[in-house]
């Protein structure tokens, strides 16, 4: 049991330790930190104001919607007790008894706070209403509703658009967890599953990938240096009919990164394949970018997906979900030369002949049988 939790603590470590070195993560997020950004232009995310709210979380939405509210009747209720003590309706100022209050029953800070909070949600208890004699309330009073209606305006833009975001349609596209390399119609392929899970589809969709590894050349150290991987299906990659499980493929040609890898060596590499799949909601018409990315250990070399749809009695197409990310292995040669036949690669080593060597056939005994 012991060697059971070592075991588990040290795959729970090496899984942070690769999470921690992904650019994006499986879930699309980009693990990146940009450092000393408010130091220097903090005053530009005050600027852009709208953008900063809509990408700020929902319990500081919720935070600031509170206090933008609490603070706003505190600051007219302040005006409202300043009004009210100009005008002498104050109870320690002793007005008389032929005195016409600005604010009836405004005897405080605390009337004052709740006058200015019935006034902004125009609830209006009653007890304290403004009179026709006071020129400067009816003023203030109209100042204080068109800014409570502004301020409920910006808020609903702010809630509408953060429900609205096209992350959130992102969710329901979904990549295998792994990468599959095989031979697919004549050549050797990395193929990677993606699957809709709406029945609503995406307009214009395109997808392509990027390798990120880091590269030497010249002494100069390249960190993040970018290479383009073309991904297509049997109708082409752009505009792509995404109304079942697509599978993508890259052929792995001369041109590929991936042709001078092998079996043995694809999990010693040092690189992350990026997949961004592009596209349209049909329902919002929004454009968003669904993104996942791969490493070596997450690369299965000889293996392909199983079927996912099929056909029931009804004539109707079947998606079998439950066979998404499921692989089976197939005959697959151990490196993009051997498949095509060409050198370069440690399995077309020449070799030395052996002359002494003989070969005979082996009868099977028949005195062993029981």
């Amino acid at each position: 049991m012991a060697h059971s939790l070592r075991q588990r603590f040290k795959d729970y470590r090496l899984e942070r330790r690769i999470r921690k070195n992904r650019l994006v993560t499986k879930d699309g997020r980009c693990n990146i930190e940009l450092g000393n950004v408010m130091r220097k232009n903090g005053f530009t995310y005050v600027l852009d104001f709208w953008t900063t709210l809509v990408e700020t979380r929902w319990r500081f939405i919720i935070l600031y919607f509170v206090a933008s509210y609490t603070l706003s009747w505190f600051i007219f209720g302040l005006l409202w007790y300043w009004l009210a003590k100009s005008n002498g309706d104050l109870l320690w100022q002793n007005p008389s008894e032929d005195h016409t209050p600005c604010v009836h029953n405004v005897n405080g800070m605390t009337y004052a706070y709740l006058y200015s909070l019935e006034t902004q949600t125009t609830i209006g208890c009653g007890n304290i209403y403004i009179t026709d004699q006071c020129p400067a309330g009816v003023a203030l009073i109209i100042i204080q509703v068109v800014i409570g209606v502004l301020i409920g305006i910006f808020w609903c833009g702010i809630v509408m658009t953060k429900l609205t975001l096209p992350k959130k349609r992102a969710k329901t596209i979904t990549f295998s967890k792994s990468a599959v390399i095989c031979p697919k119609k004549g050549t050797l392929c990395l193929q990677i599953r993606v699957a809709n899970l709406r029945k609503t589809l995406m307009i214009g969709s395109q997808i392509y990938g990027k390798l990120l590894r880091t590269t030497v050349t010249e002494g100069e150290t390249v960190i993040l240096d970018q290479v383009n991987i073309d991904f297509m299906v049997d109708a082409g990659k752009d505009n792509l009919f995404f109304v079942s499980p697509l599978t993508l493929c890259h052929i792995i040609d001369k041109s590929s990164p991936f042709f001078d890898m092998a079996v043995d060596t694809l999990h010693q590499q040092d690189f992350e394949l990026v997949v961004f799949l592009d596209g349209m909601a049909e329902s919002t018409s929004s454009s968003c970018q669904v993104r996942t990315s791969y490493i070596p250990q997450e690369i299965m070399w000889g293996y392909d997906f199983l079927p996912i749809i099929s056909r029931s009695k009804e004539g109707r197409y079947r998606v079998e979900f439950s066979n998404f990310a499921k692989v089976v292995p197939v005959p697959t040669a151990h490196c993009s030369h051997c498949y095509h036949n060409e050198p370069g690669n440690h399995l077309h080593l020449k070799g030395t002949d052996n002359k002494g060597f003989e070969m005979f056939d082996m009868e099977s005994s028949n005195s062993t049988k029981t």
